[in-house]
């Protein structure tokens, strides 16, 4: 009788009640993207491994500078393509590190660092923007390099608080009022 409450228990638990979500729901729901930016977790994380926050290679930084007029005057098609460039950029190399034998604390760090971004950039390509021309991703920027995850983490922090905000506040427009 217990196990098939816990079952029941457990079948309702992992029900998916909103399976209709969009990519459009992410640029009007600030606290949902504020919630899925899990750095300060990865931090926190960081700070409890071993002590050492080096990596085996060098990790090229995604570009996170904003002007704040240029980056107005760029289109949401562009400023979209900025941002996709960019974590492409993090990513590949991610992947390369996770492929390298890193310690056991690294390792899962890196994992939740690609799903995090994996999950950034599937909502990216599938939000639908007005028309224009579609902009290949480009990078504005040289991109910088670091042996250190937790400069890593800062940084695709920053490209999410400031870039990827920015464009979530330029999109507002396209959210109806509940």
């Amino acid at each position: 009788m217990a196990l098939s409450r816990l079952l029941l228990l457990c079948m309702v638990a992992s029900e998916v009640w909103d399976v209709q979500t969009r990519p459009i729901d992410f640029v009007c729901n600030r606290d949902a993207r504020r919630a899925m930016n899990i750095v300060a977790e990865m931090e926190a994380a960081l700070r409890v491994c071993d002590g050492s926050t080096t990596l085996s290679t060098l990790v090229q930084l995604p570009c996170i500078q904003v002007h704040k007029a240029s980056w107005g005057n760029k289109s949401p098609q562009e400023q979209r393509g900025d941002i996709v460039a960019s974590l492409k950029l993090l990513i590949e190399d991610v992947k390369v590190l996770k492929a390298a034998s890193q310690p056991g604390c690294t390792s899962s760090l890196l994992h939740r660092l690609e799903r995090s971004i994996n999950n950034y950039l599937r909502i990216l390509t599938h939000l639908e923007l007005s028309q224009g021309p579609a902009e290949s991703p480009a990078l504005s920027c040289v991109p910088q390099s670091t042996q250190s995850l937790s400069t890593i983490l800062w940084t695709y922090n920053r490209l999410l608080s400031g870039k990827l905000e920015g464009l979530m506040d330029n999109l507002a427009d396209k959210c109806t009022p509940q």
